[in-house]
């Protein structure tokens, strides 16, 4: 099956090189998103349990691997991994960040480029969203969060424009936000701080931080000795986090480091799908 643009798995040769798939094993893709990686588990005769928290974005990968019998689909947040998970698995893959899917989908709230709600919910059955936060926290609790998650340093400059800015009318979508944090800065600056302040957004509407060391903890504790787990980030918080957490679990002789250092994509990958750029994969193996 030919591989769209919007649906490209980042990092597709790595991750199974990584995780060695053979037939009869078992796998947990734990951010199924588009099904990529998922799909090629599959064709190397494995089991695949696909979590992901998105119900719009589990359909659509429902349809693309419908020809597959070996796998099983579950709507939840990857931190409940053991809620549904009791036996000991051969491997596991996370692919955090924006799926494809939701970044495309101008009403889900998390594109830079198109207009739509600030949303930004991956699981549209929470309660907060974007918009929440942008119009009721205070300018402190802004810049707070701004410059905590999105490690913005114009995040002061750009939460009092938040601020004044709602108090004529409450900022209600995306392209909105875009324009008030570009005036608010220096014109060299305004795509990263965009970016920065939509994804420090992402992160406290969804709880990503605190979900990923969940789910990192309960990954290792259900994988087999010789179990293998791959981790794509896209940031800075989300790497630190994975690699720390691979660090101490390898002073403790729980983990076998396979990557001293992040692998990056090819320059081929980076070239034809830009959003695979930022894209870092950390692997292990358990002991």
């Amino acid at each position: 099956m030919a591989i769209s643009y919007q649906h490209r798995p980042v990092m597709l040769k790595e991750t199974v090189e990584f995780l060695k798939p053979a037939p009869g094993q078992v796998f947990v893709d734990a951010t199924l998103g588009g099904g990529g990686h998922a799909e090629a588990l599959l064709a190397a005769g494995g089991q695949v349990i696909a979590f992901d928290q998105d119900r719009d974005a589990l359909a659509a990968a429902k349809a693309r691997l419908a020809g597959h019998e070996n796998i099983e689909f579950i709507h939840d947040n990857f931190s409940n991994l053991k809620k549904h998970i009791k036996a000991p698995v051969d491997g596991i893959l996370f692919d955090l960040g924006v799926s494809s899917y939701q970044l495309d989908e101008s009403s889900r709230g998390f594109s830079l480029q198109q207009a739509g709600p600030l949303d930004m919910r991956m699981n549209k059955a929470a309660q907060l969203t974007a918009a929440d936060i942008v119009n009721a926290y205070s300018v402190d609790e802004l810049a707070r969060l701004f410059k905590e998650y999105g490690e913005e340093r114009f995040a002061g400059r750009i939460s009092r424009a938040i601020c004044a800015r709602r108090e004529k009318q409450p900022i209600a979508t995306t392209l909105e936000l875009k324009e008030i944090v570009e005036k608010a800065i220096p014109t060299w600056k305004k795509r990263e701080s965009v970016t920065r302040v939509f994804q420090a957004l992402r992160i406290a509407v969804n709880q990503e931080l605190d979900s990923l060391q969940l789910a990192l903890d309960a990954a290792v504790d259900l994988l087999k000795p010789g179990g293998r787990i791959v981790v794509i980030s896209y940031h800075s918080l989300e790497d630190r986090i994975v690699k720390h957490t691979f660090r101490e679990l390898a002073k403790n002789a729980i983990l076998h480091l396979l990557t001293k250092k992040p692998q990056l994509p090819g320059e081929a990958e980076a070239a034809e799908n830009p959003r695979s750029r930022s894209a870092k994969l950390r692997a292990a193996e358990k002991l």
